[in-house]
């Protein structure tokens, strides 16, 4: 059996159900207090850090 091509509309909604899904696995919760605190060694953290000193180190 061969494989179907889809119609351009059901091309459009592959792609956005798959971006839609990334986006929301990205939006996760970070607020003050919330269950999903961000670990002391990631990335975003380790920038901030460095950011704040670089501001620091300015005035």
């Amino acid at each position: 059996m061969g494989v179907t091509r889809l119609k351009r509309k059901d091309r459009r909604n592959k792609t956005f159900s798959r971006l839609e899904v990334q986006f929301l696995k990205n939006a996760t919760n970070l607020e003050a207090g919330s269950r999903s605190h961000e670990s002391a060694n990631s990335q975003i953290n380790i920038n901030n850090n460095a950011l704040a000193k670089a501001a620091a180190a300015l005035k």
